[in-house]
């Protein structure tokens, strides 16, 4: 799981600009499914055919959403330095003094104006410096409207947890890709698989495909909060008690008939599951579940420390867990 991590996590996709991360997925999930197509926004689908006749079988969308959270050039300064607007949740405190890495390859840093007190580290306090001297020597580099973001890596820090950017939500593409790696050898019904845009700026991606698919089930796999660090707002979810089973989060209520199949499913089957209630933030759940005529919709979550900042962190084994429990649903076992 940690090799096909870091070929998601090591690839640039600010929500509006998922190209390039869509053809590595693409290029993974390709010899387990038999088609793959690409709706008007740009989310990447393929789809699994299911044995069963038609008629016979449901449709089950599974959905991780591929953007992560970056930057974009607003103005170049007449000494150089660029001007920006966040794509997607920035906490900008985190953000301070980091390096970013542009679509085009340009390398700089991102730091606040001298003196800025800690709670005025707002978008228009930052600027970035990619150490041109004049205006005209940036903009030989970079234009206004260009994307940025911290610079994608990934570290092992021991032998099941990891750290880095943006495994929001690059991890749950991982799990989709295994899932399909696991089902490859048949499954009753149709299985879609749902590599969604601009999740960070809105669930925009989700809801055209949840409408194109129409499916009876959808579920999404996302990274989730924990309450297993110091100072953290209590909640039920902990790194390494394995795959978080969505009841709510601000923008969504699980269908409770498939709240209650997964923890049936993750019990039976011995797949270590764990319960989430998430109070504030939302995935591409909400979206899926109203597209159309809606659909029974939920999420299966992988525990994530340091959401949105330059280390976020996972336990591999959740991830595992997370692709377990997504197969044994599918495979009906």
């Amino acid at each position: 799981m940690y090799s096909l991590i870091k070929k998601m996590v090591c690839c640039a996709g600010t929500s509006g600009s998922e190209k390039k991360i869509a053809e590595v997925i693409r290029g993974e999930i390709a010899p387990y499914v038999d088609e793959i197509t690409y709706d008007a926004l740009g989310s990447l689908v393929a789809l699994k055919k299911g044995t069963a006749a038609e008629g016979e079988k449901k449709k089950i969308l599974l959905c991780a959403h591929m953007d992560e959270i970056g930057f974009m050039v607003t103005f170049i300064e007449d000494n150089g330095m660029l001007r920006l607007a966040p794509l997607g949740g920035i906490n900008f405190t985190a953000a301070a003094f980091s390096e970013v890495v542009f679509e085009n390859g340009t390398r700089g840093v991102i730091v606040p104006e001298a003196g800025t007190k800690p709670e005025d580290l707002k978008a228009d306090k930052f600027y970035v410096d990619i150490g041109a001297s004049t205006a005209g020597e940036a903009s030989r580099r970079v234009s206004v409207g260009d994307r940025f973001a911290l610079v994608q890596y990934t570290t092992r820090l021991s032998k099941n947890r990891i750290v880095g950017r943006p495994i929001d939500d690059r991890a749950g593409c991982a799990v989709l890709i295994e899932i399909a790696k696991r089902i490859f050898g048949g499954c009753r019904d149709d299985v879609y698989f749902a590599f969604t845009v601009q999740e960070e700026v809105g669930c925009r991606g989700a809801r055209p495909v949840g409408f194109a698919v129409a499916p009876d089930v959808a579920i999404a796999f996302d990274v989730t909060g924990v309450g297993d660090v110091p100072g953290a707002k209590p909640m039920a979810v902990s790194l390494g008690d394995g795959a978080a089973i969505k009841v709510r989060d601000a923008s969504v209520i699980c269908d409770a008939g498939l709240v209650d199949q997964l923890h049936k499913i993750a019990a039976d089957k011995k797949i270590t599951h764990q319960t989430e209630v998430l109070i504030s933030g939302g995935t591409d759940t909400s979206s899926l579940q109203m597209a159309g005529a809606g659909c029974a919709a939920g999420a299966i979550s992988i525990p994530s420390r340091y959401i949105h900042s330059g280390v976020e962190m996972i336990d591999l084994r959740d991830a595992e867990a997370c692709a377990a429990l997504g197969t044994a649903y599918i495979l009906g076992e």
